[in-house]
């Protein structure tokens, strides 16, 4: 399925029901008075997380969407049904913007979890409510109140704890199959990879993190270069991003700590503050250089970068060093969990 993140659609609350103006008839009661019943409520507008969708694209399809409205009041007091609400699935990792605004309205990270888009109107009174003892028979009734009308755009953002950077061929996509039992497309031209693939890696009981293999970055991606800013914005979930770097380019021109430097740049543009979020860099394609000269060439480069994080040097379609880079994320989330257990205590 065409992996879609990203659509627009148009949500309408259902409108109040009017109110009544009523008076009560029975045979023997010649002034029985008003007994105008009011309107009954709109139906709001819902969103729903659901992890069992992972794209948007049915609303390709479908873009409007109504709530049911308010019934009218009737006679003898009797108020009008209320309408039903509309509940619309979307998948987890949905963000709802208003467009009119650029408001963002919230953000659906977890299974179950709703949201009201839209409110319904409220329904009108009958005459009923305005019987008063200087007015025993009130002609007046109030209309409905129209509900809430949105344009919304929505996007999915993929939840990952781990997003994987790097320019096109660097080894990405080969880095989530060695680790996960992902299968995105593995080839040897740029731009394989053109959706966002999700893997698992399990280290034990209880210990594991998901992995998210972002499509390849290259200069202006921030304008919409290359996939553009529809996958950088991946990026802005996950809480560790892993700097995969090809340590043995094809190409002459093709220097490896210019190509940091490029996507640093483009990160930058997009959001500054995923600079500052922990990045690593994993130098990939170890197997095409000489065993003897593979942690001198990645010295050398991270002298160039003046790089300060932690560094890794492996061969991706082999798996050489792949599961010590894995042990070594686990131990930094659980660092963190530990670290927030802790803070969270001492702030009681």
């Amino acid at each position: 399925m065409k992996f879609v993140d990203e659509a627009e659609i148009t949500v309408h609350a259902g409108n109040g029901g009017n109110g009544c103006v009523s008076f009560r008839r029975e045979k023997f009661i010649p002034l029985g008075g008003p007994d105008g019943g009011n309107g009954g409520d709109g139906g709001n507008v819902w969103l729903l997380a659901d992890e069992g969708l992972n794209t948007l694209v049915d609303f390709r399809h479908q873009r409007v969407f109504r709530a049911q409205r308010g019934e009218n009041g009737m006679g003898r007091q009797m108020a009008g049904k209320n309408g039903e609400d509309i509940v619309i699935r979307v998948p987890v990792g949905t963000a709802v913007i208003n467009t009119d605004t650029e408001e963002l309205i919230g953000d659906l990270t977890a299974h179950g979890q709703r949201l009201k888009v839209a409110q319904g109107g409220h329904g009108g009174a009958g005459n009923t409510v305005f019987k008063s003892s200087v007015n025993r028979a009130p002609r007046k009734a109030t209309p409905g109140t129209p509900g809430e009308v949105r344009e919304l755009r929505l996007e999915l953002k993929v939840l990952a704890d781990v997003g994987l950077l790097g320019f096109p061929n660097a080894g990405k996509s080969t880095f989530i199959r060695a680790v996960s039992a992902a299968t995105p497309r593995v080839a040897d031209y740029p731009f394989t990879t053109l959706q966002p693939h999700l893997g698992v890696v399990r280290i034990g009981t209880d210990q594991s993190f998901v992995v998210a293999d972002i499509p390849g970055l290259i200069e202006g991606a921030a304008e919409g270069a290359g996939l553009g800013i529809q996958f950088l914005k991946h990026v802005s979930r996950t809480r560790l991003l892993l700097h995969v770097v090809d340590m043995a380019p094809l190409a002459d021109d093709a220097d490896p700590v210019a190509q940091v430097r490029s996507i640093e740049a483009e990160l930058r543009k997009f959001d500054p503050e995923l600079l500052a979020r922990p990045r690593w860099l994993v130098f990939n394609k170890a197997d095409l250089v000489p065993e003897d000269e593979r942690q001198k060439r990645a010295k050398a480069l991270v002298r160039r970068l003046k790089w300060k994080s932690p560094w890794f040097v492996v061969s991706a379609i082999s798996r050489e060093g792949t599961w010590q880079v894995c042990l070594k994320i686990q131990e930094f989330f659980d660092r963190q969990r530990a670290e927030s257990a802790e803070s969270s205590q001492v702030s009681r």
